[in-house]
């Protein structure tokens, strides 16, 4: 099996278009390539949910800061073709910058509020970069369902405010995070890490589950986190953004837990930076537990 490869928002719509008319669902899962089994796990949820699925394949400028990895973000447009045939999915988008941001374009969309804390202060700009090519994507597909992972559960947040805030017709789904076996969060990412500093890369998931585990337990959230911090450093993490305890609506710091909550750090491995999630869930019998 052939995925067309549509280069144009015009051949998008009409490829749409045509699903339309044949009274088919279609389900949108947004990536920027270099696929992983954490991507075709969206894949999966949106052909199991809709008649046609279409992936969007576009490494987006304006959500990577001035000293960020724009330039050496992997890329492999035919690896991920190849990905795409073998789970069925009916179209990829991927379109060329100038496609995206034609010459002259100016309108940026940001979500205030939720961007404020975890990855906000130290991304300046991203999730306007983020906020404004999802946008785009919806309203160039207009599809059912949008298929985003939780593993970005800040950038989920905010990608259900938008579409709620600007009235486009999507259901917004977040889907679980895929892990490996020893429980390190797939990303396109993890190809950065040196042997040596893959093997230390799980600690990041064992922590946070602690950390929620130890809020369960009623700790405060100062006391989960500074002992959370610690055992980061301890396991070999070179730097921490953040690590922090935060309401699953809001992003808003917690103090102890009263309702769902996620446990959400930022990590650096030498050049590589890590994110991950865990989440409480109330009532707190649903908790996580320390692996």
């Amino acid at each position: 099996m052939t995925v067309p490869i549509l280069r144009t928002i015009a051949e998008l719509r009409r490829q749409v278009a045509a699903w339309r008319t044949a009274g088919e669902t279609v389900g949108l899962v947004p990536t920027m390539g270099a696929l992983h089994d954490g991507h075709l796990s969206l894949v999966r949820r949106s052909r199991a949910e809709c008649k046609r699925t279409v992936v969007s394949i576009f490494v987006n400028p304006t959500q990577f800061g001035p000293t960020e990895d724009f330039n050496r973000y992997p890329r492999d447009l035919a690896g991920d073709a190849q990905k795409l045939a073998a789970v069925g999915v009916d179209a990829i988008f991927a379109p060329e910058v100038a496609e995206m941001y034609p010459a002259g374009a100016s309108t940026t969309v940001t979500v205030a509020g939720l961007t404020d804390g975890l990855d906000g202060p130290f991304r300046p700009g991203h999730f306007a970069g983020v906020a404004t090519i999802v946008t785009k994507l919806l309203l160039q597909v207009l599809p059912d369902v949008g298929f985003f992972g939780e593993k970005d559960y800040q950038q989920l947040q905010v990608i259900k405010r938008l579409a709620r805030d600007l009235d486009i017709p999507v259901r917004i789904e977040g889907v679980p995070t895929y892990r490996e076996p020893d429980g390190l969060a797939m990303s396109s990412r993890n190809v950065y890490l040196s042997p040596a500093e893959r093997r230390i890369a799980p600690a990041l998931h064992r922590v946070l589950t602690g950390v929620a585990a130890a809020l369960a337990r009623g700790e405060t959230a100062d006391q989960a986190v500074a002992h959370g911090k610690a055992e980061l450093t301890k396991a070999g993490f070179t730097k921490i953004d953040y690590l922090d305890a935060v309401d699953a609506a809001t992003l808003k710091p917690i103090e102890r837990v009263t309702g769902p909550l996620r446990v959400a750090a930022a990590a650096w491995l030498g050049t590589t930076r890590l994110i991950d999630n865990v989440a409480v869930d109330w009532p707190l019998s649903l908790a996580p537990e320390f692996d």
